[in-house]
């Protein structure tokens, strides 16, 4: 941070604390040459995230609607609110890890996927049913000894 008096790049950082919103953190600064304080606001720059879909259509990325995917797949299960919300969270984090600013639906299902295999099996079978688009019980079948013969 470029002192904004003497022109200084090295600082300490005195006091650190949230705004009220809590979506800024304002940072009580002293330049370590000239031993003025000045204060900086750090924001999250907040990046869009498009999803292209399998009709090569484009939408904003929409968390309600894979919460509501999941749901579905979960539905009767022993699988908390919490397990599908932290699913949902490590699926984001991976998709804003990537820094990509577009990402295809068969990538995030994919994701998706990944995360419920580890949390329930059979959620996952329910889902990739929907999601690959299962024609018949062949395919089904083929996917269910998949799980097996990982085992």
């Amino acid at each position: 941070m470029r002192c904004p008096y003497c022109s200084h790049m090295e600082d300490r950082v005195i006091d650190s604390r949230p705004t009220d919103e809590g979506t800024t953190i304002r940072r009580r600064r002293e330049c370590l040459r000239c031993q003025k304080r000045f204060t900086t606001y750090e924001k999250v720059e907040y990046m869009p995230l498009i999803v292209i879909k399998k009709d090569k259509s484009r939408q904003p990325y929409n968390r309600e609607k894979l919460l509501n995917g999941v749901l579905r797949a979960c539905e009767k299960r022993p699988i908390s609110i919490h397990q599908i919300e932290q699913l949902i969270d490590n699926v984001e984090a991976k998709i804003h890890n990537s820094l990509q600013r577009e990402i295809t639906s068969t990538a995030i299902g994919e994701l998706v996927l990944e995360e419920l295999r580890k949390l329930d099996e059979v959620a996952y079978v329910r889902f990739a049913s929907v999601y690959r688009q299962f024609k018949d019980i062949n395919t089904f079948m083929a996917e269910l000894q998949k799980i097996i013969d990982e085992k």
